[in-house]
């Protein structure tokens, strides 16, 4: 499933690239004017209006291809992230995990006192 996901997120990279691209190229509608008075667009490759009809069928062809990789990458990554109960479960559960110390060794060192100075004493503190 990790490799579909790969593909598909690679695709769908390049669609997004290509698209940008793609729009990038084309000429927006103030072009217009410029382009009847004889820019240069009747000797383009695709004629004076071929590259307006190929590049935006492109578009919109690339545009499909990436809502269909949008989708695609969604339906696989559910597929993903299953699983059952609430984080707040999990985290119950690792908190409520018994020590793996025997029942005899218990620690070392004396537990601190419960006093909140530290284990000074106050009388002790010259004035």
């Amino acid at each position: 499933m990790d490799f579909l996901f790969s593909i598909v997120l690679l695709i769908h990279v390049l669609t997004a690239l290509s698209i940008i691209g793609l729009v990038l190229v084309q000429h927006g509608k103030g072009a217009d004017m410029g382009a009847a008075f004889g820019s240069g667009a009747s000797g383009s490759l695709f004629g004076a209006t071929g590259s307006a009809n190929f590049l935006s069928r492109s578009t919109a062809f690339l545009a499909a291809v990436f809502f269909s990789t949008s989708l695609a990458l969604a339906y696989v990554a559910s597929g993903k992230m299953k699983s059952t109960g609430s984080i707040m479960e999990g985290a119950l559960q690792s908190q409520t995990a018994p020590d793996s110390k025997p029942a005899g060794a218990g620690d070392t060192q004396p537990a601190a006192p419960a006093d909140g100075n530290g284990g000074v004493k106050v009388d002790s503190i010259p004035k």
